[in-house]
């Protein structure tokens, strides 16, 4: 052992590894965009928006993607940061 004392970091107010709400982005918004455009332009009853309308039509009756399950890593955090954070405070 040496005499040296060792390095203390400075205590962490909230323990968070990852953003919680992380907006997910729909795959349709570029068609729609497009066919917005394409009616702006051409009018709402343009002939040529119709195979745009239709890869619209197409993406929106698609099946939703399952949605993955949510991570549950800041819940454990904050759970054990009330523990971590007490016993801190006894030892000063």
């Amino acid at each position: 052992m040496t005499n040296k004392n060792p390095i203390r970091l400075p205590p962490l107010r909230v323990l968070r590894v990852r953003h919680a709400n992380r907006a997910e982005t729909n795959p349709c918004i570029t068609v729609m965009s497009s066919v917005l455009a394409c009616w702006a332009s051409a009018g709402y009853h343009g002939r040529g928006c119709t195979t745009v309308e239709q890869a619209l039509r197409a993406c929106m009756d698609a099946p939703a993607k399952p949605k993955k399950g949510s991570n549950t890593i800041n819940y454990h955090l904050a759970r054990f940061s009330k523990r971590l954070i007490a016993q801190g405070s006894k030892n000063k």
